[in-house]
């Protein structure tokens, strides 16, 4: 019986979140995280390592379906991901100094909230209008969000897949695929960083936990990529929209069992 909750439990786990990253670049941790501490006794920090482990494979996979299909921008990708990096550092440092403050329910709010809006205010900008912006007006713009995604992330520890969207949507002015495709791009590297650090400190994880979580993750990560990109614009809102709502409605509910 044990052998099977666990293997039902990584199945949803590795489902939820390999929808929200394959369709939005949403962190597995934000999903695995929570129903691996509420279902199967996980130590907190253990089950974040598991699920940043997961987000490696599964983004990896994203990034490169997304890049197969045009939809990734590599370049300024890269310089965000290094303003992302260094910064995140920089928010964890100003954070130890300050009085620690509730922000467990950032991101799981923030997923909830970004699922209406792509429902409600799609988001239908164009490669077309994307290249009318200068490429050193996009290169600045993109060392500018790293700077604040990392910080945000490095002070309340959550919410950086789902801020990179918003930002490169919002802010950037990115059509969904390519924003999509150069968010899971750059967790990718992000989530690798946290992945070696949680291991290094916690130690090695429940093997068949650690790895039902990675397969499930990087399959459902693969299927959300492929359809991703061959839905239309509006469909991939629509679509990414209401799993990023039914996902942030989960989550909330494990938090509340908790």
């Amino acid at each position: 019986m044990e052998v099977l909750l666990t293997v039902l439990v990584t199945f949803f786990a590795g489902m939820g979140a390999g929808l929200g990253t394959g369709f939005a670049g949403m962190s597995a941790a934000a999903v695995i995280s929570p129903m691996l501490i509420t279902f199967l006794n996980v130590d907190p920090y253990m089950a974040v390592g598991i699920a940043l482990s997961s987000d490696v494979l599964a983004s990896a996979v994203s990034a490169y379906t997304y890049h197969k299909h045009k939809n990734l921008d590599i370049k300024n990708g890269v310089f965000m991901m290094v303003s992302v990096l260094i910064f995140t550092i920089v928010g964890s440092y100003i954070a130890s100094l300050v009085p620690s403050t509730t922000m467990g329910n950032f991101s799981v709010f923030m997923t909830f909230l970004l699922g209406v809006k792509f429902i409600v205010r799609p988001v239908m900008s164009t490669k077309e209008s994307m290249e009318r912006v200068s490429a050193r007006k996009r290169l600045f713009r993109s060392l500018l969000c790293g700077v604040l995604i990392g910080f945000i992330c490095g002070f309340i520890g959550a919410g950086g897949g789902m801020m990179m969207l918003l930002i490169l949507t919002s802010v950037l002015g990115y059509e969904l695929k390519t924003a999509v495709g150069t968010s899971v791009f750059i967790m990718t590297f992000t989530a690798l960083a946290g992945t070696l650090s949680h291991f290094a400190i916690a130690g090695t994880p429940d093997m068949l936990v650690w790895m039902l979580c990675v397969i499930f993750t990087f399959v459902w990560a693969r299927i959300a990529a492929i359809f991703a990109n061959k839905a239309q614009a509006e469909t991939l809102n629509r679509a990414t929209g209401i799993v990023l709502v039914i996902l942030g409605i989960v989550i909330m509910g494990f938090q509340f069992l908790n």
